[in-house]
């Protein structure tokens, strides 16, 4: 019996130094899957299997490299088994040209598996660390994390522990069980495809910009009160919009207030736009009035703002990201 209590309290002490020691890098994994991955509920999916397996394995953990970088192994390679038995997550854009017949009705394809964007309150940097908020930023946006679906698996994993974690090139190596010149070499590579699907150019409004605030209560009025006017206004004249899972993308001011007015067809009161925060941008939850009178959970709206106007907007059909950004089904 003393074997026994002695081997239980052994065990008590390893989970409870596993959990001490690993919580506090939870949430910047997530963050790495969900950069692999392009999809938030998978990105939990796969953090929670990599605890798994990094519990199960804990016991033999020889500390020859650091907790940090062996919790990124397990997950590094659970997230390249997902990718190769999942594949890619796109947007509409990256499969296509863009139409040009807004009036024309737009085809869902919920087959295909898209792209997902992620709360801001599950992705947030380190509150005391400017540079590292910057760095989170910029490597959380929408667009960033679409152009890193056009890379190879292997690469893109070099470019992110490189150019975002900005590990050495040796620990990659490491990592990936391959020599330092092939990471070298995959991140040339990595880094010129990426050239060629680059975020735009135009510099974002910062969300802490005071100036954005008035702008986005502004854009909001505008759907609420079905003026398609001021939306116009609000728009860049190259504004892109697409919408998840629709395989229709669209470019222009006028082509996207010509989608709205005729697939939508808003009255005003029938949208209630309410604010919310995904990859460090802008973003709204749309919720359309149905016959009852009650508002309900319509579209998820991810925005690119500039000193011009709005230049892009994502609208993910996808209701069961709602609860995810703290919003309600209905109002």
């Amino acid at each position: 019996m003393k074997v026994t209590t002695t081997m239980a309290n052994s065990t008590i002490e390893t989970d409870r130094d596993f959990q001490e020691l690993a919580d506090p890098y939870r949430r910047e994994l997530l963050a790495h899957c969900y950069r692999m991955l392009g999809s938030i509920h998978d990105a939990e999916d796969l953090v929670q299997e990599t605890y798994l397996r990094a519990w199960r394995s804990y016991g033999n953990f020889e500390g020859r490299s650091s907790l940090r970088t062996w919790l990124y192994r397990i997950a590094t390679n659970v997230c390249l088994t997902a990718i190769d038995q999942r594949g890619n997550r796109p947007m509409p854009s990256g499969l296509g040209a863009p139409s040009d017949e807004p009036e024309r009705p737009v085809v869902a394809s919920p087959e295909v598996p898209w792209l997902e964007p992620a709360p801001d309150a599950v992705l947030g940097a380190d509150a005391t660390d400017p540079a590292t908020i910057v760095t989170a930023r910029e490597s959380t946006r929408l667009a960033f994390i679409a152009a890193l679906q056009h890379l190879p698996a292997k690469q893109r994993v070099v470019l992110i522990l490189r150019d975002v974690l900005k590990w050495r090139a040796a620990e990659v190596a490491e990592l990936l069980d391959t020599s330092t010149a092939a990471v070298n070499s995959a991140l040339q590579r990595a880094r010129a495809q990426l050239e060629e699907n680059a975020p735009m150019r135009d510099a974002l409004i910062e969300p802490t910009d005071p100036a954005q605030r008035d702008f986005l209560e502004r854009y909001a009025k505008a759907f609420e009160d079905a003026d398609i006017a001021g939306l116009i206004e609000l728009f860049k004249k190259d504004v892109v919009w697409e919408m998840p899972p629709h395989l229709e993308w669209f470019v222009g001011a006028d082509i996207v207030v010509r989608l709205i007015s005729t697939q939508c067809a808003p009255a005003p009161g029938d949208i209630r736009m309410v604010p919310a925060a995904a990859n460090a941008q802008p973003a709204f939850g749309l919720y359309m009035r149905d016959e009852e009178g009650v508002h309900r959970a319509y579209q998820l709206q991810v925005l690119s703002v500039t000193e011009d106007g709005v230049a892009h907007v994502s609208a993910f059909f996808d209701t069961s990201l709602f609860p995810l950004f703290g919003l309600a089904e209905h109002l």
